[in-house]
C-alpha cells in the first residue's frame, strides 16, 4: 500500500486507537463540507477542532511579502491541525480547500474533556500523535536534502523500499488494520 507521508500519519495514529475510541471520536465530532476557496484554518488564529479530511483537497500555505507560498497539499486521510493542538498555538500556516473537501471535526473542548476524563485515551492518543509527528519529523529531514536521489531511488528499487524508507517497522503490520479503521470512521460518519 504505498501512501503519501501525511496520509500514512493518520495512519499511524489511528492504528493506536482502539474501537471504543473511534465510537467516541464518531459521537462526539462533527462533518464539515468545504467549498473551493473556503479556509479552514488561518495562519495566527487559533483553531477550536482537530480535522481528519474525509475527502477533498486543501492547501497548505504561508502568506509573506512576495505573496502565498505553498507548502504542501492535503487530501483524504490526512489530519490537520494536530500540531496546534499539541502546543495550543496559532497555527503557522493557512489551509484552504482548494476542491470541495469533507472533514470531520473534533472540537478542542471535546477532546481536551475527553482527554482529562479517559487517562487510557489519553495514552493511545498522545502516543499515537507522538508517532505521527515523527514520522512526518522523518519525513521532512529526508524532503528537506539529508538523503541525496540515489538513496532514494535505491531505496525505492529494493523490495523492501518500505524498510528503507524509514517507515516504523511496527506500523507496516498494522497498516491494513489503520486503513481499515479509516474506512469505517468515513462510513460511520455519512451514516
Amino acid at each position: 500500500m504505498l501512501l503519501n507521508n501525511r496520509q500514512q500519519s493518520l495512519f499511524i495514529f489511528l492504528a493506536e486507537l482502539n474501537n471504543s475510541d473511534l465510537d467516541w471520536i464518531v459521537r462526539k465530532s462533527k462533518k464539515e463540507r468545504l467549498q473551493s476557496g473556503m479556509i479552514l484554518i488561518s495562519e495566527g488564529r487559533k483553531i477550536d477542532a482537530l480535522y481528519i479530511v474525509l475527502s477533498g483537497l486543501l492547501s497548505v500555505f504561508i502568506s509573506s511579502e512576495d505573496g502565498d507560498k505553498e507548502l504542501a497539499r492535503i487530501s483524504h486521510g490526512e489530519i490537520v491541525g494536530e500540531i496546534s493542538f499539541i502546543d495550543d498555538r496559532p497555527p503557522l500556516a493557512t489551509v484552504k480547500a482548494i476542491a470541495e473537501t469533507e472533514v470531520l471535526a473534533i472540537s478542542r473542548m471535546n477532546l481536551t474533556k475527553k482527554l482529562q476524563e479517559d487517562l487510557g485515551f489519553a495514552s493511545r492518543f498522545y502516543h499515537g500523535i507522538s508517532l505521527c509527528l515523527s514520522d512526518r519529523m522523518r519525513g521532512t529531514v529526508r524532503l528537506l536534502g539529508y538523503a541525496d536521489d540515489n538513496q532514494i531511488k535505491e531505496a525505492h528499487d529494493h523490495p523492501n523500499w518500505e524498510e528503507n524508507a524509514q517507515i516504523n517497522p511496527s506500523v507496516i503490520d498494522n497498516m491494513m488494520l489503520a486503513k481499515a479503521k479509516f474506512t469505517w470512521l468515513v462510513q460511520s460518519i455519512s451514516s
